[in-house]
């Protein structure tokens, strides 16, 4: 996405308000957990202070992702508030500012470890296996909990470690 930035470099201007549809190149999320990027928009100005141009406003849109459990195709609509600086070497004589990589790289950041839509984990399953949630693991009983107190050490249990000797 090209913004003239010409009255920037001339002080005509101290910012230049940015309302577009923005268009990313699929070179760019190819090979990315992102199948698509649609409805892609910035919302925001281009400003100069002193000499570096900051870049603030809301990018919107929508990536479509694969579901992590289901495979299936998921719609993510996301948001990004973006305030940065514009660290290339900008000459006075030049004309336009390519704002493209600024706007991926805060894509990027939006993209989730893990997505998806299903409730119910009964489809998933299959000869000696099945698919369960994270919280009927930690609602079932464990038959490991009977060994650590047997054996008086350390246990690494979750996200804390609890002491089974009693002095």
């Amino acid at each position: 996405m090209n913004i003239d930035i010409t009255s920037l470099n001339d002080s005509i201007l101290s910012n230049i308000d940015i309302d577009s549809k923005v268009v990313i190149p699929e070179e760019l999320y190819k090979n990315t957990e992102i199948i698509e990027l649609k409805d892609l928009r910035f919302k925001g100005n281009l400003e100069r202070i002193e000499e570096e141009l900051t870049l603030k406003g809301t990018l919107t849109g929508i990536m479509v992702l694969e579901d992590s459990i289901s495979l299936d195709k998921i719609d993510y609509s996301f948001t990004s508030e973006i305030d940065e600086e514009i660290e290339e070497n900008i000459e006075k004589t030049q004309k336009s500012l390519d704002i493209t990589q600024v706007l991926w790289q805060n894509i990027v950041l939006e993209v989730p470890l893990k997505l998806t839509n299903v409730n119910s984990f009964d489809e998933y399953h299959g000869d000696g296996w099945k698919l369960v949630s994270e919280d009927s693991i930690k609602s079932t009983n464990n038959p490991f909990n009977e060994l650590k107190d047997m054996l008086g050490k350390e246990w690494y249990y979750g996200s804390t470690i609890q002491k089974s000797i009693k002095n």
